[in-house]
């Protein structure tokens, strides 16, 4: 059973990921309103994972006996200067992000709810990835700078992502 203190956060933390998803949504509707494809099927693939994400809390909070309470997603913003900018911006959610599930998992450990620190396992290591990933590209807009040719390089690269549902665990 779920305590309520780990339910409110727990529907706390679903909203942060409702909110991921609708950020990037608004990052992939910027890129493709500046004709960057490839960085808006990245951004797109993003939002979905983040979905998937608070899909998989929401569930979680279901099983464990738990109520589901849904609040209203914030306003992303709309615009940015650069695709560095975006992706610097992805970094730094990422960032806050780890930080949410961070303090989740130290409320599992508080609570003695071990099912539920078990379960935010999976996002502990997820957000390692997220983080990697965001750094990479931004190291890479970096490199390229102001250069055209290596902004169409990268786009193609980044269009080529592909959302795939992790397996049920």
């Amino acid at each position: 059973m779920l305590n309520k203190k780990m339910e409110q956060a727990i529907n706390a933390q679903i909203n942060a990921e409702l909110y991921s998803s609708y950020l990037y949504l608004a990052m992939c509707a910027h890129f493709e309103s500046v004709s960057l494809g490839g960085m808006a099927t990245w951004m797109r693939m993003q939002a979905q994972e983040e979905l998937f994400h608070a899909i998989k809390m929401y569930d979680f909070v279901h099983e464990r006996g738990g109520k589901v309470t849904l609040s209203a997603i914030a306003k992303p913003p709309g615009q940015w200067k650069t695709p560095l900018a975006v992706f610097t911006a992805v970094l730094e959610h990422e960032q806050k992000v780890t930080g949410l599930i961070n303090d989740l998992v130290n409320l599992a450990l508080d609570e003695r709810d071990h099912a539920t620190n078990i379960f935010l396992q999976w996002f502990v290591t997820e957000q390692v990835e997220e983080e990697a990933s965001a750094s990479t590209i931004v190291d890479k807009l970096k490199l390229i700078g102001t250069d055209a040719n290596g902004l169409f390089v990268l786009d193609n690269e980044l269009g080529q992502r592909v959302f795939t549902p992790p397996p049920a665990a």
